[in-house]
């Protein structure tokens, strides 16, 4: 099973799709805006990186950083070293939105080694995609397939849910085809 699958159901249920040449989150706004109501002021780890997620698909973006590293300093205080890397995974997603690509790659090769060497591999397939979209953007477009082939292949020995996988899917899709335009201009 994958992680937080509960965090995973909200969040799809406010997914409109994906934008084929970005790769991002279509979100319905409106319904968005009212989780972000919902969870006011809450102080929770769940809570404080639900927000962060939010506000990183609404473009709000240094909101979304503070509230990434609230969280993060809460899981730190709480949790245990498992607990840490979803906050650093969304972390490094706020940074890959803010177009800070290199912090954004290298805290999330951080993630993956971790997660490796712990045995947390759907963490390390959640980090290995947003890895990928990090690529992806800076039209890496052989590395990102990489990334996303090694979460669909994690994904799937963990016993995914197709739901669990499209987003991945329609990632290595998406990259192929950009893969197949540059080889065609040559």
């Amino acid at each position: 099973m994958l992680p937080h699958a509960a965090d995973t159901l909200l969040k799809m249920s406010l997914i409109l799709g994906y934008d084929p040449t970005t790769l991002r989150e279509r979100v319905d706004l409106l319904e968005v805006g009212r989780r972000l109501d919902e969870l006011g002021e809450m102080r929770s780890l769940d809570a404080l990186s639900e927000r962060a997620w939010l506000l990183k698909v609404t473009g709000r973006l240094d909101e979304a950083m503070d509230i990434a590293n609230q969280a993060l300093r809460l899981a730190r205080f709480t949790g245990d070293r498992k607990d840490i890397l979803r906050p650093r995974i969304l972390r490094a997603q706020v940074l890959q939105y803010s177009a800070h690509f290199a912090e954004a790659t290298s805290e999330l090769t951080a993630c993956i080694d971790e997660a490796h060497t712990q045995g947390w591999r759907g963490l390390e397939s959640v980090a290995l995609q947003h890895r990928g979209k990090v690529a992806f953007d800076q039209a890496l477009y052989a590395e990102a397939l990489e990334d996303f082939t090694a979460s669909v292949a994690l994904r799937e020995k963990l016993g995914a849910s197709q739901d669990q996988l499209e987003s991945t899917l329609i990632a290595v899709a998406v990259t192929e085809s950009f893969i197949d335009e540059q080889r065609k201009r040559g």
